[in-house]
């Protein structure tokens, strides 16, 4: 198969629409169909089924969009990163969760910018479960990770730091006067629901709670009393004054770590990460 081809049919699979996709790709519509019926001759399955009026995927086309995605998220990852290494002045495009990590972040670019020849670094901000995504499509050298949020599958890590949980409450709530809570107290309150966050697929968990993509909006939906989060401590630095931040003695630890492709030869992410490992 030619990548041409793969962007075709992603393009395809994606809109289920000849024209949509042709227009995307910035082509006609018949040297469209007609790729499309080339791509499927030589693997000898059909990928779209096609009517009057609906294009769906095969379980076969189903497998090559899975694929075809991945490896076109490859070839871009490869194209920026041979450009990346030989440019005469890097830069490095950090992945970060929105609203963690604060304190950790601040220092590590502090140090790492005070290194002798040390790169640029773009911060990426994103949501729940975009670092690994980001990282193994190319758009980000290195990302912060926390554990057992995140998975760390194909990636290389080094620890950087292990803290509690804390509970996030409106500051007007019976608990929050509390010096400490347990999981179950917070997870079954009926007035506050727990918040819902996206799993790796994007598809939330069933539940009462509302769904979350991020800390602004979650912290925003428990000053309404609306919700109810546990959260790392980090993540409750600097916590708006009608909120209250109360350590849940049996939440599992969280472990902040730095990840980068294990295929990444860059010079200015190996001395990130043993900056972020000194610190």
């Amino acid at each position: 198969m030619e990548i041409r081809e793969l962007r075709y049919f992603v393009a395809l699979a994606e809109e289920l629409h000849f024209g949509r996709a042709a227009q995307r790709l910035d082509m006609a519509q018949p040297p469209l169909s007609r790729a499309l019926a080339r791509l499927e001759g030589r693997l000898g399955v059909t990928l779209l089924e096609r009517t009057s009026r609906t294009v769906t995927l095969t379980e076969a086309g189903a497998v090559l969009l899975a694929e075809g995605r991945a490896i076109l998220g490859a070839v871009a990852a490869a194209e920026r990163r041979t450009r990346q290494a030989a440019r005469t002045s890097p830069v490095l495009v950090l992945a970060v969760k929105s609203g963690t990590a604060g304190g950790l972040l601040a220092e590590l670019l502090d140090a790492y910018r005070a290194e002798p020849g040390a790169a640029g670094v773009d911060l990426l901000l994103c949501e729940a479960h975009q670092q690994q995504e980001l990282l193994h499509g190319g758009r980000a050298d290195v990302a912060l990770l926390h554990l057992p949020f995140d998975s760390t599958v194909g990636l290389d890590t080094e620890v950087l730091h292990t803290e509690g949980q804390v509970a996030i409450l409106p500051s007007s709530h019976p608990l929050a006067g509390r010096s400490r809570v347990r999981v179950a107290e917070v997870s079954g309150l009926p007035d506050l629901p727990m918040a819902r966050w996206p799993g790796p697929g994007g598809s939330y968990p069933e539940g009462p709670g509302a769904e979350v993509r991020n800390l602004t909006q979650v912290f925003q939906l428990i000053a309404l009393g609306r919700t109810t989060v546990i959260v790392p401590e980090s993540a409750a630095t600097d916590l708006r004054h009608d909120l209250a931040a109360v350590p849940v003695l049996d939440a599992p630890p969280v472990t902040t770590l730095i990840a980068w492709p294990p295929q990444s030869r860059l010079r200015a992410v190996a001395d990130l990460v043993r900056v972020a490992t000194r610190l």
